[in-house]
Formats: C-alpha cells, structure tokens, sequence
C-alpha cells in the first residue's frame, strides 16, 4: 500500500492529550491539504480520534477548530491554488473557512477503540505505561489489517518490547514528538532490529510532510531525548541534596534550579523543567529506563517522596502550569518547594537575595538564554564567557562547572552505549527538542 493510501484512514489513540492533540492537529492539516490536492480530490479521508474521555474529546474539538481557522489564515496562497475551481470563494476570509470546515469535517470522534478498525496508520500517544500500550496494541492487531502501520509517541519504552509482546512483525516505530507537537520541530525516529524497511521510509516521509526534524535513535529505553534529560535531572537532585545540608530544601532548589538555568545559558532550570514535564512523568521515565539499562541506578528517592505528598507537575488543561517543585502564577516563578514543611516557600527578595549570595555573582560575559538565542554570534560569546566561567571559584560557577562535565559526560555515555549514532545527535535533540543553544558535547568544558 503506497503512503498517499495510507493518509486516507488514520487513526490516533489519546487524541484528547497534551501530546495526541497536537498530533491530531498536524494530521488534520496534512489530511486536508491531501484531499484538497490534484492527486486526492475525490477519495475519501477520514482521521479517527480515540480516547476514553467524553469532556476530553469535546475539548479537542474545539481545540481542533481554532487550531486549524489560525492555520488556515496562514496559507492563503495556497488556498487560492487549492480552491481555484469553487468560484463562490472570493475573499481570502471565505476560503479560510471553507478550508477549516473541510478539514473538520474529515475528524471522527470516539471513545470506543473499535472505531479504528480498517486504519491504515495509528498514532498512539497513551500513558507511558507498557501494560496499557500492550494491552491497547493487541486489542488494534485484531482490529486493523495485517499491513497497518503503528507509529507509537513513546518516548522511552524499547519499541522491540512493544513488538515481540504483542506479534506485530515489524510493523512498530518510535516516533517521539515533542511538546507541543503542533509547535515543536523535533521529531525523534526510533526503529528496533525488526523494524520494517518500508515502514521506517514511510515515517522518513510523513516526518517531511509534517515539517519535523528527524533525529534518529536507537532501541534503547530512554532513547536520546530522555536518556540525557533523566540523568541530567538525577544530578541537579543529587547537588540539591549535597546543598541542602547547609542551605535548607527549598534553598538548595531554588540554587541548583539557577544555576542550571542562569550559569548554563538554558532557557529554564532542571527543577522548572521536571515541573513542565511532570514529576509524576519523570517517575514513571526513570522506572521504565531503570528496569532496562543495567549497571546503573536510575531512581530518586526524592521524587518518590514528592509523588507521596502529591507534588506532581505537569500542565493544566488549558496548559497553565501545576505546581510541583515551584509554585506558578502566571507562569513566573512564585514560591518553591520546602519538603519538610510540606509547603511552597514564596520567593521573596530578603530570602532568594541570601541564597544569590552564597552563589556569588555570574562571571562576566554572560548573557540570558533569550538574547543569546538570536545571536548571530553566540557562539562567539558562549566561548569567552564559558572560558571565563570555568576559572571563577564562586559556589555558583563551580556548580555549573560540575553540571556541564556531567551533561558532557551523559552526551558521551549515550553515543557509547550506541543510543546515539553520532555526537551530533545528542546536540541535536538537546537544541532542537530542549531549545538549548549548544549541545553537551562541546569543547567548553
């Protein structure tokens, strides 16, 4: 069956999530541009989105349509071209809205898994949870065709395991975006020994009509993405607990969380990042890499004990932060953690200033992420204030200096355990998925 066949009845499971919305959307988009384009005026295209949630499908459907109204506002050539035969759109305002109704009107949506049966492609984005994934893939064997291709949003699981539990001969991928999908470039390709030729061309190509930038990985838990970002998070918990001995918890957070975010140029700190993604979805990452690597300890006591207390992260519905090891109000920074009194300490100035104290003053030369992120001449600059950085003997430089050593050091680990097929890689997916503007693997420190 060639791809353009294939685009004509797909599938996505989870549709009404932070991840399966997004995917929804591109395939919504690339469906409808399809069924506007010489070669696919006439065939039918239907994009069925499953998930087991009622309100959550009713807010995808909106979600959907303003989505594809904006989308559509930017296309107008193109709608020109596509619908130069309707002589009764004239203005640009008319042909937008008959690009969104057209577009909406190929979704379906639905709580029951049934209603994927005869899919041609299905995109899964579930829970990170291997027992639901295999139970979910074993009920969509006996649904869809023996030639269905799977494309799973994984983004640590090994797509073997996936594949040998549920007998589906190769025809499984990895194909991690990252959030938000609509937004995000980045597109992590994970195949397995068993992966099927056509089908890793086919993802190649949808990759491509998507707009995404393909970084290969490969079948190892945590793949390239959070094979760094887990490890990266165990030391900043690591260096908070070294520091909290003398700094108190909530100190050692907010120190370790600037560091990581004002010494090392990123565009939010480690503990700022865990909240985005979700202390309960850093737990669940770390035990899924941690039952397959072995030789190494990848757990947090910590993170198990704030799980305990309901600190967990993540994003509301209508994608405003949850609090988790900060306190959020308007997506600034408000107040943080303290675990022994169970509460978030606001971050007022007599109480961060003793804490900017201790870790002294930013080496001269540094810049914030987001005037360096449109410097042409970044790199320049990274290079002279990383020089200089690496000499001061401030506490707050000679954090940096060992967090930058531990990030090189992961970069590295993961080409050697052959996660990475190269350096460039992993600074790929760290500049592209993360938005850091340098990769770990580099000659600053």
């Amino acid at each position: 069956m060639e791809l353009a066949e294939r685009y004509q009845n797909v599938g996505v499971i989870g549709a009404a999530g932070k991840m399966g919305s997004g995917i929804a959307l591109l395939l919504c988009q690339q469906m409808a541009q399809r069924s506007l384009s010489p070669g696919g005026k006439g065939a039918r295209f239907r994009l069925t989105c499953m998930d087991v949630s009622d309100e959550g499908l009713d807010g995808l459907h909106k979600y959907l349509a303003g989505q594809l109204e904006r989308g559509a506002e930017k296309m107008a050539v193109w709608l020109r071209e596509a619908y130069a035969d309707r002589s009764d759109l004239v203005e640009n305002a008319e042909m937008i809205r008959a690009f969104t109704a057209d577009a909406a009107g190929l979704v379906r949506y639905t709580t029951e898994l049934s209603a994927l049966k005869g899919c041609h492609m299905v995109f899964e984005a579930i829970a990170e949870n291997i027992d639901l994934k295999v139970k979910v893939y074993r009920q969509l064997k006996e649904l869809t065709g023996p030639d269905t291709y799977f494309l799973t949003n994984t983004s640590s699981i090994p797509i073997s395991l996936l594949d040998k539990e549920v007998g589906l001969d190769g025809r499984i991928v990895g194909y991690h975006f990252y959030n938000p999908p609509a937004v995000q470039k980045l597109l992590e390709l994970i195949t397995s020994k068993n992966t099927r030729p056509d089908l890793v061309a086919a993802s190649q190509q949808i990759a491509a009509d998507l707009r995404k930038i393909v970084i290969p990985a490969n079948d190892i838990a945590g793949f390239i993405g959070n094979g760094h970002f887990m490890r990266d998070g165990l030391h900043g918990i690591g260096e908070m607990e070294r520091l909290a001995k003398d700094h108190g918890f909530a100190g050692a957070v907010y120190m370790v969380n600037r560091v990581s975010q004002d010494w090392l140029v990123r565009p939010m700190g480690i503990f700022q990042l865990i909240d985005y993604v979700g202390v309960d979805v850093f737990q669940c990452i770390l035990a899924v890499m941690n039952r397959f690597i072995e030789g190494e300890d990848l757990h947090s006591d910590l993170i198990d004990r704030l799980m305990q207390k309901g600190v967990r992260g993540g994003q509301n519905p209508d994608g405003s932060q949850k609090d988790g090891f900060f306190k959020y109000d308007k997506g600034r920074l408000a107040a943080v953690y303290d675990l022994e009194k169970g509460t978030h300490q606001p971050l007022e100035a007599s109480w961060t200033a003793k804490h900017d104290e201790a870790l002294g003053h930013l080496p001269a030369g540094h810049a914030p992420w987001k005037a360096l992120s449109r410097d042409a001449a970044k790199s320049q600059k990274l290079a002279a204030y990383f020089a200089v950085m690496m000499k001061d003997g401030a506490l707050g430089s000679r954090l940096a200096q060992s967090y930058m050593r531990r990030s090189k050091e992961i970069g590295q680990q993961l080409v050697d355990m052959g996660v990475a097929n190269k350096a460039e890689d992993v600074n790929g997916v760290l500049m592209n998925g993360f938005f850091h503007i340098y990769g770990p693997i580099n000659d600053y420190c």
